[in-house]
């Protein structure tokens, strides 16, 4: 039988080292995903046939829905994968996905040279991509979550959301700082591959570091002794949490794509700001957005989950709808449109790992958290960006406004749920609640 190694770090320094690759993989993740977002109206030229600049947006946005449709079996695979050969298993592979459709993406011919192979090269792309995508999260938040001190779990968990938005930001800042280098020419013409060649060079690096990850303590342990893992098992023991699961994330993914994808695509097609003032726009955001992560992982670890979930469910109904309505193409208008939204994300994404980790048993971790995980982000969020573009072009985006309330009600209410859960089930190590010293001593000490 194989010997596993707990994760655990002997100092400050390797615990920080294991933390980081372990996020590492997010940041990738939403740097491809952002930069096909932002990129969209110049791959809508290069990749699909000429006319209606609209038809050939949503052309893009389609091949964006593609990934988000392999997501559920990407979380499947990934998630199995990870209950049954472990959580670093899981990671090398998802990472490795993730660099090849980079890779493809940034050296593919244009529609021009080899005709519609063009898109279907581009939606195999993005498929391998969902499928790493669908896998990436829950594999590293089990594993996360498994290593985090009870005291620190909404911390560890606002690691994945700085590191999402640390790709969104390295995103966005290339972008600018490449369209100010080469100009619009060249980025039209060429420029643009290069962030996807850059995504595809940090996976391989972060393919060499993730080698060197040891197996989840509790994983190994559950492995032993508790009853081989399955997505039958899954959906016969665990269904209610499994619907709880996909609905939290499809409230979340529909607003998350709101402002990291709509805003910016339709501030270019329809409020034709200038692309580097939309890059500037994100960057300044996705920087507010930074600031507050972790600040709001220690509030929620001290307050708990369920004031968090409140304060954006308030913030959405109230502010959300009204400064995406009120989008303007100055910078300052971008940033308290975008910025608003991000700020708000953080409340839930702060509380998001914890919650949903604490909802499955270790040995169906990965996959409780992969299948509604990635059913809900194919849905709602491969639809979000297609379905929003095509509102704002028929005139009725005031529709649109009022599913993101619809959609952080029904993320609040998940949450409600799930808490409750938690608070009924603390044999769970994840969903354990943490003594008030122990919580005093993690915000003295982060």
């Amino acid at each position: 039988m194989t010997t596993y190694t707990a994760p655990t770090a002997s100092t400050p320094r390797s615990r920080f080292r294991t933390v980081a690759t372990t996020v590492a993989g997010n940041f990738i993740e939403y740097f491809d995903w952002l930069i096909f977002g932002l990129y969209a109206p110049i791959l809508a030229q290069h990749f699909f046939p000429g006319g209606s600049p609209l038809t050939a947006v949503l052309g893009v946005f389609s091949a964006y829905a593609a990934g988000m449709f392999f997501r559920p079996l990407g979380g499947i695979l990934a998630g199995r994968l990870a209950d049954r050969r472990g959580r670093r298993v899981a990671l090398l592979l998802s990472i490795t996905l993730m660099g090849g459709g980079s890779l493809v993406i940034g050296l593919l011919p244009a529609y021009a040279s080899i005709g519609v192979a063009a898109p279907i090269l581009l939606f195999l792309a993005r498929a391998a991509q969902g499928l790493s995508a669908g896998g990436e999260w829950p594999a590293a938040v089990s594993y996360l979550m498994e290593l985090a001190p009870r005291s620190r779990r909404c911390l560890y968990g606002s690691y994945f959301a700085v590191s999402s938005a640390a790709g969104g930001l390295a995103a966005a800042m290339l972008g600018l700082g490449l369209g100010a280098f080469f100009g619009a020419g060249a980025m039209a013409q060429w420029a643009w591959r290069v962030p996807f060649l850059v995504g595809a060079a940090l996976s391989g690096v972060l393919l060499l570091l993730r080698r060197q990850l040891a197996e989840s303590e509790p994983f190994a342990r559950a492995r032993r002794t508790r009853p081989r893992a399955g997505l039958r098992r899954l959906l016969r023991e665990h269904p209610r949490a499994v619907g709880v699961a996909a609905l939290f994330v499809a409230g979340l993914t529909i607003n998350t794509t709101t402002w990291t994808t709509v805003a910016p695509a339709l501030a270019q097609t329809r409020l034709h700001a200038d692309p580097a003032v939309v890059y500037a726009a994100v960057s300044a955001s996705i920087a507010l957005a930074m600031l507050v992560q972790i600040p709001f992982g220690l509030l929620a670890d001290r307050i708990g989950v369920l004031p968090m979930l409140t304060a954006s469910l308030l913030g959405f109904a109230v502010a959300g709808p009204f400064a995406l309505a009120a989008m303007a193409p100055s910078l300052g208008r971008l940033v308290l449109c975008m910025g608003t939204g991000l700020v708000l994300m953080a409340c839930l994404t702060s509380v998001m790992p914890k919650l949903m980790a604490a909802l499955f048993p270790v040995e169906l971790r990965a996959s409780g958290l992969g299948l509604p995980h990635g059913i809900a982000n194919s849905l709602a969020g491969g639809l979000t960006p297609f379905i929003a573009t095509y509102l704002a072009g028929h005139g009725r985006f005031g529709w649109y406004l009022g599913l993101l309330v619809v959609a952080a009600a029904l993320a609040w209410v998940a949450g409600w749920i799930a808490v409750r859960r938690m608070s009924d089930e603390s044999a769970d190590p994840v969903a354990d609640p943490a003594p008030r010293g122990e919580l005093v001593a993690a915000a003295r000490d982060a």
